[in-house]
């Protein structure tokens, strides 16, 4: 029996722009420089302490997922502007139109040593998120250009690169932050 993707514990979703700004997406590159040099400064490894913690303590402390969810609703908001799937400039604190949402895992239902390998087990999803990923560039760029002319993100591109992040956040909850045990889907959505 196939559970829906809603009921991951991790979700995510991005309201449909129905308008977007020409100048804001022709100039995005620039836009985005001051963001990114913000994130090259935030921690990249979340998953080391989580998986200390569960091993030693077999613990998760609210905290450290809280921690954990804003610093993953803040890389979604900056991957929606730089995808331009939002005008808006990425916010550190709002959820702004990116909806992202974990849920809080009970410790004691987590695997002690699954997260010793879960990274490993995971690497049928990046060989196919490699693909969707690198398929990503020419859809942004065909977007780009759509949305210079028209002021409007084709509904099917936008939907497209909606189903490869919420990929890529099932795997990231999984792998790396450890909110759970299930096995991510393989599937768009």
């Amino acid at each position: 029996m196939q559970r829906d993707a809603d009921e991951y514990p991790a979700r995510l979703d991005i309201e449909y722009p129905q308008s977007l700004d020409r100048i804001s997406t022709l100039l995005r590159p620039l836009f985005a420089i001051p963001i990114m040099f913000l994130m090259n400064f935030m921690p990249g490894v979340m998953a080391v302490p989580v998986l200390l913690m569960l091993l030693v303590r077999h613990k998760y402390p609210r905290w450290w997922f809280d921690f954990n969810l804003e610093m993953t609703r803040l890389w979604n908001r900056v991957n929606a502007y730089l995808n331009l799937m939002t005008d808006q400039y990425p916010s550190t604190d709002e959820e702004q139109t990116v909806k992202l949402d974990l849920d809080y895992p009970d410790a004691a239902q987590l695997s002690r040593w699954l997260p010793l390998v879960k990274w490993f087990l995971a690497v049928p999803h990046y060989i196919v998120l490699a693909v969707l990923g690198f398929l990503q560039f020419p859809v942004v760029l065909i977007a780009w250009l759509a949305i210079i002319f028209t002021g409007t993100y084709p509904r099917p591109l936008f939907t497209y690169m909606l189903n490869v992040e919420r990929w890529l956040l099932r795997v990231e909850a999984y792998a790396f932050l450890l909110i759970t045990d299930r096995y991510p889907p393989f599937r768009l959505g």
